[in-house]
Protein backbone atom coordinates (compact mmCIF):
# COMPACT_ATOMS: atom_id res chain seq x y z
CA UNK A 1 0.00 0.00 0.00
CA UNK A 2 1.35 3.46 -0.93
CA UNK A 3 1.29 5.90 1.96
CA UNK A 4 0.44 9.60 1.39
CA UNK A 5 4.04 10.60 2.10
CA UNK A 6 5.37 8.08 -0.44
CA UNK A 7 2.87 9.33 -2.99
CA UNK A 8 3.97 12.91 -2.33
CA UNK A 9 7.65 11.98 -2.76
CA UNK A 10 6.90 10.18 -6.04
CA UNK A 11 4.92 13.16 -7.36
CA UNK A 12 7.73 15.51 -6.34
CA UNK A 13 10.21 13.50 -8.41
CA UNK A 14 7.84 13.60 -11.41
CA UNK A 15 7.28 17.34 -11.01
CA UNK A 16 11.04 17.96 -11.12
CA UNK A 17 11.08 16.66 -14.67
CA UNK A 18 8.52 19.28 -15.69
CA UNK A 19 9.52 22.79 -16.77
CA UNK A 20 9.98 24.80 -13.54
CA UNK A 21 7.82 27.68 -14.79
CA UNK A 22 4.99 25.32 -15.84
CA UNK A 23 5.23 23.42 -12.58
CA UNK A 24 4.95 26.57 -10.46
CA UNK A 25 1.93 27.81 -12.38
CA UNK A 26 -0.07 24.59 -12.44
CA UNK A 27 1.06 22.53 -9.47
CA UNK A 28 1.71 22.96 -5.80
CA UNK A 29 5.24 22.33 -4.64
CA UNK A 30 7.17 21.76 -1.45
CA UNK A 31 9.60 24.43 -0.32
CA UNK A 32 12.15 24.21 2.51
CA UNK A 33 12.37 27.71 4.01
CA UNK A 34 15.19 29.00 6.21
CA UNK A 35 13.03 30.40 9.00
CA UNK A 36 14.15 32.85 11.70
CA UNK A 37 10.73 33.58 13.18
CA UNK A 38 10.99 37.26 12.27
CA UNK A 39 8.70 39.37 10.12
CA UNK A 40 10.44 38.73 6.78
CA UNK A 41 10.47 34.95 6.93
CA UNK A 42 7.01 34.82 8.53
CA UNK A 43 5.65 36.78 5.58
CA UNK A 44 7.60 34.39 3.32
CA UNK A 45 5.51 31.45 4.54
CA UNK A 46 2.22 33.07 3.52
CA UNK A 47 3.68 34.50 0.31
CA UNK A 48 4.97 31.08 -0.81
CA UNK A 49 1.61 29.52 0.00
CA UNK A 50 -0.24 32.22 -1.91
CA UNK A 51 1.99 32.60 -4.98
CA UNK A 52 3.17 29.01 -5.45
CA UNK A 53 0.43 27.11 -3.57
CA UNK A 54 3.39 25.62 -1.75
CA UNK A 55 3.65 23.29 1.18
CA UNK A 56 6.22 25.06 3.31
CA UNK A 57 8.67 23.21 5.51
CA UNK A 58 10.56 25.53 7.86
CA UNK A 59 14.13 25.06 9.05
CA UNK A 60 15.73 26.94 11.95
CA UNK A 61 19.39 26.52 12.92
CA UNK A 62 20.78 27.24 16.35
CA UNK A 63 24.17 28.82 15.70
CA UNK A 64 24.32 30.39 19.15
CA UNK A 65 22.01 33.33 18.43
CA UNK A 66 20.10 32.77 21.70
CA UNK A 67 16.65 32.67 20.08
CA UNK A 68 13.79 30.71 21.64
CA UNK A 69 13.66 27.82 19.18
CA UNK A 70 10.50 26.37 20.72
CA UNK A 71 8.61 29.63 20.18
CA UNK A 72 9.92 29.87 16.63
CA UNK A 73 8.62 26.36 15.91
CA UNK A 74 5.20 27.20 17.35
CA UNK A 75 5.05 30.33 15.20
CA UNK A 76 5.94 28.35 12.06
CA UNK A 77 3.12 25.86 12.61
CA UNK A 78 0.71 28.69 13.46
CA UNK A 79 1.42 30.22 10.05
CA UNK A 80 0.75 26.95 8.25
CA UNK A 81 4.12 25.21 7.94
CA UNK A 82 3.69 21.54 7.06
CA UNK A 83 6.73 20.54 9.10
CA UNK A 84 9.31 22.38 11.15
CA UNK A 85 12.93 21.39 11.81
CA UNK A 86 15.02 22.84 14.63
CA UNK A 87 18.71 22.00 14.23
CA UNK A 88 21.30 22.52 16.97
CA UNK A 89 24.28 23.20 14.73
CA UNK A 90 26.48 25.06 17.21
CA UNK A 91 29.17 22.40 17.53
CA UNK A 92 29.27 21.80 13.78
CA UNK A 93 29.42 25.55 13.18
CA UNK A 94 32.47 25.94 15.41
CA UNK A 95 34.42 22.87 14.30
CA UNK A 96 33.56 23.03 10.60
CA UNK A 97 33.54 26.78 9.98
CA UNK A 98 34.92 28.83 12.88
CA UNK A 99 38.01 26.66 13.37
CA UNK A 100 39.10 27.08 9.73
CA UNK A 101 38.52 30.82 10.12
CA UNK A 102 40.78 30.94 13.19
CA UNK A 103 43.51 29.02 11.39
CA UNK A 104 43.18 31.41 8.44
CA UNK A 105 43.08 34.49 10.71
CA UNK A 106 39.92 35.25 8.76
CA UNK A 107 39.32 39.00 8.68
CA UNK A 108 37.64 40.50 5.62
CA UNK A 109 39.32 43.79 4.71
CA UNK A 110 41.43 43.34 7.82
CA UNK A 111 38.46 44.04 10.10
CA UNK A 112 35.42 41.76 9.85
CA UNK A 113 35.78 38.23 11.34
CA UNK A 114 33.23 36.82 8.85
CA UNK A 115 30.73 35.82 11.56
CA UNK A 116 27.56 35.98 9.45
CA UNK A 117 29.40 34.88 6.30
CA UNK A 118 30.55 31.66 7.98
CA UNK A 119 27.04 30.73 9.09
CA UNK A 120 25.34 31.02 5.70
CA UNK A 121 26.88 27.98 3.95
CA UNK A 122 25.95 25.82 6.93
CA UNK A 123 22.37 27.09 6.78
CA UNK A 124 22.34 26.31 3.05
CA UNK A 125 23.68 22.80 3.70
CA UNK A 126 20.95 22.03 6.25
CA UNK A 127 18.30 23.45 3.91
CA UNK A 128 19.41 21.02 1.23
CA UNK A 129 19.39 18.11 3.70
CA UNK A 130 15.83 18.90 4.78
CA UNK A 131 14.72 19.49 1.19
CA UNK A 132 15.93 16.02 0.23
CA UNK A 133 14.33 14.48 3.30
CA UNK A 134 10.98 16.13 2.49
CA UNK A 135 11.13 15.58 -1.27
CA UNK A 136 11.08 19.35 -1.79
CA UNK A 137 11.26 21.05 -5.15
CA UNK A 138 12.88 24.24 -3.88
CA UNK A 139 14.46 26.00 -0.97
CA UNK A 140 13.75 29.57 0.08
CA UNK A 141 15.32 32.23 2.27
CA UNK A 142 14.55 35.72 3.48
CA UNK A 143 17.61 37.53 2.12
CA UNK A 144 17.21 40.85 0.33
CA UNK A 145 18.59 41.70 -3.10
CA UNK A 146 20.99 44.25 -1.61
CA UNK A 147 23.13 42.11 0.63
CA UNK A 148 25.76 39.39 0.50
CA UNK A 149 23.72 36.63 2.14
CA UNK A 150 21.59 35.94 -0.94
CA UNK A 151 24.77 35.06 -2.84
CA UNK A 152 26.15 32.89 -0.05
CA UNK A 153 23.00 30.78 0.25
CA UNK A 154 22.11 30.64 -3.45
CA UNK A 155 25.60 29.58 -4.57
CA UNK A 156 25.97 26.96 -1.84
CA UNK A 157 22.55 25.42 -2.43
CA UNK A 158 23.04 25.25 -6.20
CA UNK A 159 26.49 23.73 -5.70
CA UNK A 160 25.16 21.04 -3.37
CA UNK A 161 22.03 20.24 -5.39
CA UNK A 162 21.60 21.89 -8.82
CA UNK A 163 18.12 20.35 -9.16
CA UNK A 164 16.73 22.55 -6.39
CA UNK A 165 15.26 25.91 -7.29
CA UNK A 166 16.15 28.78 -4.96
CA UNK A 167 13.34 31.22 -4.17
CA UNK A 168 14.04 34.53 -2.46
CA UNK A 169 10.63 36.08 -1.73
CA UNK A 170 12.00 39.34 -0.29
CA UNK A 171 14.06 39.80 -3.43
CA UNK A 172 11.06 39.02 -5.65
CA UNK A 173 8.26 40.94 -3.97
CA UNK A 174 10.33 44.16 -3.68
CA UNK A 175 8.03 45.49 -0.95
CA UNK A 176 8.92 48.36 1.35
CA UNK A 177 8.84 47.72 5.10
CA UNK A 178 5.48 49.46 5.39
CA UNK A 179 4.03 47.41 2.51
CA UNK A 180 5.33 44.25 4.16
CA UNK A 181 3.64 45.19 7.45
CA UNK A 182 0.37 45.80 5.61
CA UNK A 183 0.63 42.44 3.84
CA UNK A 184 1.28 40.73 7.17
CA UNK A 185 -1.79 42.33 8.73
CA UNK A 186 -3.97 41.37 5.76
CA UNK A 187 -2.74 37.77 5.98
CA UNK A 188 -3.39 37.58 9.71
CA UNK A 189 0.29 37.20 10.57
CA UNK A 190 0.88 38.16 14.22
CA UNK A 191 3.30 41.08 14.35
CA UNK A 192 5.38 41.51 17.46
CA UNK A 193 6.30 45.11 18.31
CA UNK A 194 9.93 45.65 17.38
CA UNK A 195 12.20 45.95 20.39
CA UNK A 196 14.95 47.63 18.40
CA UNK A 197 15.47 50.16 15.63
CA UNK A 198 18.34 48.01 14.38
CA UNK A 199 18.53 44.98 12.12
CA UNK A 200 20.56 42.35 13.95
CA UNK A 201 22.07 39.01 12.94
CA UNK A 202 24.10 37.03 15.42
CA UNK A 203 25.76 33.71 16.09
CA UNK A 204 28.52 32.46 18.36
CA UNK A 205 31.23 34.19 16.34
CA UNK A 206 29.71 37.66 16.26
CA UNK A 207 26.80 40.07 16.23
CA UNK A 208 26.04 42.27 13.22
CA UNK A 209 24.10 45.52 13.74
CA UNK A 210 22.64 47.52 10.84
CA UNK A 211 20.00 50.12 9.95
CA UNK A 212 18.60 53.04 11.93
CA UNK A 213 21.12 55.75 12.76
CA UNK A 214 23.99 53.43 11.75
CA UNK A 215 23.15 54.21 8.11
CA UNK A 216 24.83 57.58 8.66
CA UNK A 217 28.56 56.76 8.74
CA UNK A 218 29.49 60.16 10.18
CA UNK A 219 27.56 59.47 13.40
CA UNK A 220 28.94 57.51 16.35
CA UNK A 221 26.86 54.43 17.20
CA UNK A 222 24.53 55.00 20.13
CA UNK A 223 25.05 52.86 23.26
CA UNK A 224 21.76 51.02 22.64
CA UNK A 225 23.27 49.38 19.54
CA UNK A 226 25.46 47.14 21.70
CA UNK A 227 24.48 44.09 23.74
CA UNK A 228 27.59 41.93 24.00
CA UNK A 229 30.22 44.58 24.68
CA UNK A 230 30.42 46.97 27.60
CA UNK A 231 31.34 50.44 26.37
CA UNK A 232 35.09 50.90 27.01
CA UNK A 233 34.53 53.98 29.18
CA UNK A 234 32.25 51.89 31.41
CA UNK A 235 34.50 48.80 31.49
CA UNK A 236 36.32 47.82 34.72
CA UNK A 237 39.29 49.95 35.81
CA UNK A 238 41.19 46.75 36.57
CA UNK A 239 42.50 44.82 33.55
CA UNK A 240 41.51 41.23 32.91
CA UNK A 241 43.93 38.50 31.87
CA UNK A 242 43.22 35.52 29.66
CA UNK A 243 45.42 32.49 28.98
CA UNK A 244 44.52 30.74 25.73
CA UNK A 245 46.06 27.39 24.82
CA UNK A 246 46.12 26.18 21.22
CA UNK A 247 46.59 22.70 19.80
CA UNK A 248 47.53 22.72 16.11
CA UNK A 249 45.87 26.08 15.58
CA UNK A 250 42.70 25.38 17.56
CA UNK A 251 41.94 26.95 20.97
CA UNK A 252 41.34 24.20 23.50
CA UNK A 253 41.89 25.64 26.99
CA UNK A 254 41.05 28.87 28.78
CA UNK A 255 43.01 29.75 31.93
CA UNK A 256 44.16 26.15 32.15
CA UNK A 257 40.66 24.67 31.89
CA UNK A 258 39.71 22.56 28.89
CA UNK A 259 36.33 23.54 27.47
CA UNK A 260 34.28 22.19 24.60
CA UNK A 261 34.31 24.31 21.42
CA UNK A 262 31.00 26.08 22.08
CA UNK A 263 31.71 26.78 25.76
CA UNK A 264 35.16 28.17 25.00
CA UNK A 265 33.84 30.74 22.55
CA UNK A 266 30.99 31.68 24.88
CA UNK A 267 33.46 32.21 27.74
CA UNK A 268 35.78 34.43 25.70
CA UNK A 269 32.80 36.39 24.35
CA UNK A 270 31.63 37.11 27.88
CA UNK A 271 35.05 37.97 29.30
CA UNK A 272 36.19 40.06 26.36
CA UNK A 273 32.89 41.87 26.08
CA UNK A 274 32.89 42.73 29.79
CA UNK A 275 36.20 44.57 29.25
CA UNK A 276 34.94 46.51 26.23
CA UNK A 277 36.71 44.34 23.67
CA UNK A 278 35.10 43.48 20.36
CA UNK A 279 33.45 46.54 18.79
CA UNK A 280 34.13 46.94 15.06
CA UNK A 281 32.96 49.99 13.10
CA UNK A 282 34.16 50.20 9.51
CA UNK A 283 33.24 50.92 5.91
CA UNK A 284 32.77 47.63 4.10
CA UNK A 285 32.70 46.81 0.41
CA UNK A 286 29.75 44.53 -0.17
CA UNK A 287 29.88 41.93 -2.88
CA UNK A 288 27.04 43.59 -4.81
CA UNK A 289 29.03 46.83 -5.17
CA UNK A 290 27.52 48.85 -2.32
CA UNK A 291 29.72 50.52 0.28
CA UNK A 292 28.15 49.95 3.65
CA UNK A 293 28.83 51.14 7.17
CA UNK A 294 29.00 47.95 9.24
CA UNK A 295 29.05 47.65 13.01
CA UNK A 296 29.85 44.37 14.74
CA UNK A 297 30.38 42.96 18.22
CA UNK A 298 32.93 40.14 18.06
CA UNK A 299 34.77 39.82 21.41
CA UNK A 300 35.78 36.16 21.07
CA UNK A 301 36.66 36.40 17.38
CA UNK A 302 38.98 39.40 17.76
CA UNK A 303 40.58 38.04 20.94
CA UNK A 304 41.18 34.51 19.65
CA UNK A 305 42.47 35.64 16.26
CA UNK A 306 44.84 38.13 17.89
CA UNK A 307 46.23 35.35 20.09
CA UNK A 308 46.47 32.92 17.18
CA UNK A 309 48.33 35.38 14.96
CA UNK A 310 50.84 36.05 17.72
CA UNK A 311 51.45 32.36 18.35
CA UNK A 312 52.05 31.84 14.63
CA UNK A 313 54.73 34.54 14.72
CA UNK A 314 56.48 32.53 17.42
CA UNK A 315 56.53 29.20 15.58
CA UNK A 316 56.41 29.91 11.81
CA UNK A 317 59.23 31.18 9.63
CA UNK A 318 59.24 34.62 8.05
CA UNK A 319 58.60 33.11 4.62
CA UNK A 320 55.68 31.05 5.89
CA UNK A 321 54.13 34.09 7.55
CA UNK A 322 54.58 36.29 4.49
CA UNK A 323 53.03 33.81 2.10
CA UNK A 324 50.26 32.87 4.53
CA UNK A 325 49.20 36.52 4.82
CA UNK A 326 48.37 36.58 1.11
CA UNK A 327 46.55 33.24 1.43
CA UNK A 328 44.54 34.66 4.34
CA UNK A 329 43.36 37.64 2.29
CA UNK A 330 42.18 35.36 -0.53
CA UNK A 331 40.55 32.94 1.92
CA UNK A 332 38.61 35.76 3.61
CA UNK A 333 37.47 37.11 0.25
CA UNK A 334 36.20 33.70 -0.92
CA UNK A 335 34.23 33.17 2.29
CA UNK A 336 32.87 36.71 2.34
CA UNK A 337 31.79 36.55 -1.30
CA UNK A 338 29.82 33.34 -0.90
CA UNK A 339 32.29 30.94 -2.48
CA UNK A 340 32.61 28.44 0.37
CA UNK A 341 32.17 25.67 -2.20
CA UNK A 342 34.91 27.05 -4.48
CA UNK A 343 37.70 24.44 -4.90
CA UNK A 344 40.30 27.14 -4.31
CA UNK A 345 39.00 27.63 -0.77
CA UNK A 346 39.55 23.92 -0.07
CA UNK A 347 43.03 24.13 -1.62
CA UNK A 348 43.93 27.12 0.55
CA UNK A 349 42.66 25.23 3.59
CA UNK A 350 45.07 22.41 2.75
CA UNK A 351 48.02 24.79 2.78
CA UNK A 352 46.82 26.49 5.96
CA UNK A 353 46.31 23.13 7.67
CA UNK A 354 49.94 22.21 6.96
CA UNK A 355 51.18 25.38 8.67
CA UNK A 356 49.05 24.70 11.76
CA UNK A 357 50.79 21.48 12.74
CA UNK A 358 53.30 23.54 14.74
CA UNK A 359 50.86 26.15 16.07
CA UNK A 360 50.63 24.68 19.55
CA UNK A 361 51.27 26.71 22.67
CA UNK A 362 49.95 29.26 25.14
CA UNK A 363 49.20 32.96 24.72
CA UNK A 364 48.49 35.42 27.52
CA UNK A 365 46.30 38.43 26.75
CA UNK A 366 45.55 41.58 28.69
CA UNK A 367 42.05 43.00 28.30
CA UNK A 368 41.54 46.61 29.31
CA UNK A 369 38.90 49.15 28.33
CA UNK A 370 38.38 48.03 24.75
CA UNK A 371 41.94 46.93 24.05
CA UNK A 372 43.27 43.41 23.79
CA UNK A 373 47.04 42.99 23.87
CA UNK A 374 49.27 39.94 23.90
CA UNK A 375 51.60 40.11 26.89
CA UNK A 376 53.14 36.64 26.76
CA UNK A 377 53.50 33.55 24.59
CA UNK A 378 55.21 30.17 24.76
CA UNK A 379 55.46 27.02 22.66
CA UNK A 380 57.48 23.84 22.51
CA UNK A 381 57.81 24.62 18.78
CA UNK A 382 59.09 28.17 19.24
CA UNK A 383 61.67 29.41 16.76
CA UNK A 384 62.71 32.02 19.32
CA UNK A 385 65.83 30.83 21.14
CA UNK A 386 67.05 32.81 24.14
CA UNK A 387 70.67 31.78 23.61
CA UNK A 388 70.58 33.33 20.13
CA UNK A 389 68.63 36.48 20.99
CA UNK A 390 70.11 37.52 24.31
CA UNK A 391 72.68 40.33 24.63
CA UNK A 392 73.76 38.96 27.98
CA UNK A 393 76.39 36.40 28.88
CA UNK A 394 75.68 32.99 27.43
CA UNK A 395 74.86 34.15 23.90
CA UNK A 396 75.78 31.57 21.26
CA UNK A 397 75.47 34.03 18.39
CA UNK A 398 78.90 34.90 16.93
CA UNK A 399 78.55 38.58 15.97
CA UNK A 400 81.65 38.39 13.74
CA UNK A 401 79.57 36.42 11.24
CA UNK A 402 77.54 39.56 10.57
CA UNK A 403 80.37 41.11 8.54
CA UNK A 404 80.25 38.52 5.77
CA UNK A 405 76.46 38.44 5.88
CA UNK A 406 76.20 42.21 5.37
CA UNK A 407 78.74 42.06 2.54
CA UNK A 408 76.64 39.55 0.61
CA UNK A 409 73.23 40.90 1.68
CA UNK A 410 73.93 44.37 0.34
CA UNK A 411 75.91 43.30 -2.73
CA UNK A 412 73.26 44.00 -5.34
CA UNK A 413 72.18 47.22 -3.66
CA UNK A 414 75.78 48.52 -3.77
CA UNK A 415 76.27 47.51 -7.40
CA UNK A 416 72.95 49.12 -8.35
CA UNK A 417 73.86 52.34 -6.57
CA UNK A 418 77.19 52.45 -8.43
CA UNK A 419 75.46 51.94 -11.80
CA UNK A 420 72.82 54.57 -10.98
CA UNK A 421 75.50 57.10 -10.11
CA UNK A 422 77.25 56.44 -13.42
CA UNK A 423 74.00 56.83 -15.36
CA UNK A 424 73.31 60.11 -13.60
CA UNK A 425 76.72 61.40 -14.66
CA UNK A 426 78.13 61.56 -11.18
CA UNK A 427 81.75 60.66 -10.72
CA UNK A 428 82.79 58.18 -8.06
CA UNK A 429 83.48 59.71 -4.69
CA UNK A 430 81.72 63.02 -5.44
CA UNK A 431 79.00 64.05 -2.99
CA UNK A 432 76.59 66.66 -4.28
CA UNK A 433 75.30 69.42 -1.98
CA UNK A 434 78.10 69.28 0.61
CA UNK A 435 80.88 71.84 1.18
CA UNK A 436 83.73 71.34 3.58
CA UNK A 437 84.21 74.13 6.12
CA UNK A 438 87.32 74.71 8.23
CA UNK A 439 87.09 75.82 11.88
CA UNK A 440 88.42 79.23 10.82
CA UNK A 441 85.67 79.70 8.23
CA UNK A 442 83.01 78.85 10.76
CA UNK A 443 84.48 81.42 13.16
Amino acid sequence: MVTPSQEKLTLAKIYKSVSPLTRFITLGLTVALAYSGGLDTSVCIKWLQEKYRADVVTVTLDLGQKDNLREIGKRAYLLGARNHYAVDARHEFVTGYVYPAIKANGLYEGKYPLSTALGRPLIAEKLVEVARKEGADAVAHGCTGKGNDQVRIDVTVRSLDPSLKVIAPVREWNMTRDEEMTYAQNQGIPIKPSKSIYSVDQNLWGRSIESGPLEHPDQEPLPDAFEWVTLPEEAPDTPGYLDLEFLEGVPTKVNGQELNPVELIQFVNQLGGSHGVGIIDHMEDRLVGIKSREVYECPAALTIIEAHKDLEKLVLTRNELEFKSSVEREWAWLVYSGLWMEPLRAALDSFIETTQKRVTGKVRLKLYKGNVRVVGRSSKNALYKLELSTYNKGSTFDQRNAVGFIELWGLQARVAAKVAAKVAGMSEGRTAGYQRETPEEIQ
